[in-house]
């Protein structure tokens, strides 16, 4: 069968277009992945620059060891970091104590006991709470939480670490439940089969087995985890106060690395200000602290990885 002048010129263009697309089609990939790169080097930069700005003001010495913060007094600012950082770990301690024991124990009814049925109702229930607002949370905390915990307590505050930690400790469980199911169910169900027919119980497998082989998974599902507490925001904004304070005090009001940006965002502070060069410097330190715990995370996967 033979081929027109007309179809071999229409031939060739098709393949040289062809050619075309395929060479084009890796760089417009590029780019797209790039983006990503490209908007964390730019809030990196942002941040470096402004907080230079503000250790210009002030001194770093005084920013990291400083037991004081006082960005708006009438006679003294002091901006020493301590109180805020405390106030953070307070709530996200309080997170994780929630947070672990009812997570791991949930992917663990979910990868050994929970029939197929079950796990396909009950992990998707879990996850809706990942997608509820956390100003939603921070209401919840405020108005129901706080005044059961006023109940059994009456020296707590209205605002106190103690409320949104719980809080915060409940939104996180998806987190620490999802991905610890997800390693628990990669070990091989040989090494279940095995150790229960060396006569062990389903909760000794679980537990002595099954736990430590996947300890990478469910450790860099809290570290994870632990890294989304300390930047939450609306919750502690709402339900922990805004006082600062460098103790041990659980009970009263405190203020978060977030809750700090949150109230000068609002409009408290000029720009060039201070103050307003503060929130960059409070930001570039929580920065600092999800950036470590992500590595953490990372690290902890890597070093206690098993393969099957």
């Amino acid at each position: 069968m033979r081929t027109s002048v007309q179809e071999m010129i229409a031939q060739s263009k098709g393949k040289k277009n062809k050619k075309f697309i395929e060479k084009i089609i890796p760089w417009i990939l590029l780019l797209i992945a790039s983006v990503s790169v490209l908007t964390t080097i730019g809030i990196v930069l942002t941040l470096i620059i402004e907080t230079i700005t503000f250790f210009r003001r002030v001194s770093v010495f005084d920013f990291v060891f400083g037991t004081t913060w006082l960005p708006f007094s009438n006679k003294e600012e002091l901006y020493g970091i301590l109180p805020l950082i405390v106030g953070t770990l307070k709530v996200t301690l309080i997170a994780v104590i929630v947070a672990v024991p009812i997570g791991i124990s949930a992917a663990i009814y979910l990868s050994e006991y929970a029939s197929e049925t079950v796990r396909r109702i009950v992990k998707p229930v879990l996850e809706v709470l990942a997608g509820i607002p956390t100003i939603v949370y921070g209401f919840f905390a405020l108005t129901f939480v706080t005044p059961l915990l006023q109940t059994f307590f009456p020296e707590i505050k209205i605002f106190n670490a103690i409320s949104p930690g719980i809080v915060v400790g409940i939104m996180i469980i998806p987190m620490i439940a999802s991905l610890s199911e997800d390693a628990m169910s990669a070990v091989p169900r040989s090494i279940r089969d095995g150790a229960l027919a060396m006569g062990s119980t389903k909760f000794e497998v679980a537990w002595k087995i099954i736990v430590p082989a996947a300890l990478s998974g469910i450790i860099a599902s809290v570290v994870l985890a632990v890294s989304r507490a300390i930047g939450e925001t609306m919750i502690v904004s709402l339900a922990g106060g805004s006082t600062p304070k460098f103790d041990g005090d659980f009970a009263g009001s405190i203020q978060t690395m977030t809750a700090y940006i949150v109230q000068v965002s609002k409009g408290d502070a000029g720009y060039g200000t201070t103050i307003y060069y503060s929130i960059y410097a409070v930001g570039f330190t929580l920065f600092l602290f999800t950036m470590l715990m992500n590595i953490l995370a990372q690290y902890v996967s890597k070093r206690f990885r098993e393969e099957y």
